[in-house]
């Protein structure tokens, strides 16, 4: 019998994906240091170290909008990473509540997944440079979204009503309430937006066969860590936690 070929896999991606995983594993290393070893790491919370954890969640979100036009089981991976979420919610509020995890990122990831479903035949009817450029410029305007105001890392562009910050159900959304706690929290407004660059821009290469034959290569050893990264992800912090502990 014949069947449909099958794709080249994108090592490239699954490289890059691996080399962020292990600056995840990392930098969360050196947060574990800091907060239950009690070991000073002053940079952690200073400038340099919230560049290093930004470049983690930029990565991994710009790879997430990237490779969702090459994956098809959209549905069954978005249900899956919501309740992941959910179960890392539920341990850590009653494991660890000083560190209490609300809609992280792997329910950014999940949601992000569901509604580019219905969003996608619209996204295909957008032009993909302008699809970029506009979801690009939307990210900037909303990053600070969450602190009450339209602007980027601290500038401020316009004040968003009060009124939006009254419900915790609005906190996926990108307006918490006040008192709102979470150790990692990635809302859709402006993460999502975030997500559609690298679904434009997928677009934009898919059509260039020199770039989807680059995009073939990769380095063996960090590809590997990338097609587990998910694994990874949920066993990296008790793994981490284990070994704190018996060094003690």
């Amino acid at each position: 019998m014949s069947g449909n070929p099958k794709k080249p896999r994108l090592a490239f991606l699954d490289s890059v994906r691996g080399l962020c995983v292990v600056s995840m594993v990392l930098y969360h290393c050196a947060y574990d240091l800091v907060h239950l070893k009690g070991i000073p790491v002053s940079w952690l919370h200073e400038t340099p170290g919230y560049a290093w954890q930004q470049s983690i969640c930029w990565t991994f979100l710009l790879l997430s909008g990237f490779c969702w036009q090459l994956s098809s089981r959209h549905l069954k991976r978005g249900i899956l990473l919501v309740g992941l979420e959910a179960l890392i919610s539920l341990v850590t509020f009653w494991v660890m509540p000083s560190q209490l995890i609300l809609f992280g990122v792997l329910s950014l990831l999940g949601l992000s997944t569901l509604l580019m479903i219905p969003l996608h035949r619209l996204f295909q009817k957008v032009p993909p440079l302008l699809g970029l450029l506009l979801s690009a410029l939307l990210f900037f305007l909303f990053r600070d979204v969450s602190g009450g105001y339209l602007g980027f890392e601290g500038l401020t562009l316009f004040p968003l009503p009060k009124a939006l910050y009254q419900s915790i159900l609005l906190a996926p959304l990108g307006f918490p309430p006040a008192g709102f706690y979470s150790a990692d929290y990635f809302p859709l407004i402006p993460w999502f937006f975030l997500f559609a660059v690298r679904y434009f821009l997928w677009s934009l290469l898919s059509r260039r066969e020199a770039a989807k034959r680059f995009l073939t290569h990769g380095l063996p050893p960090l590809s590997f860590v990338g097609r587990h990264s998910l694994l990874i992800y949920l066993l990296h912090q008790p793994v981490l936690l284990g070994l704190f502990l018996l060094i003690s």
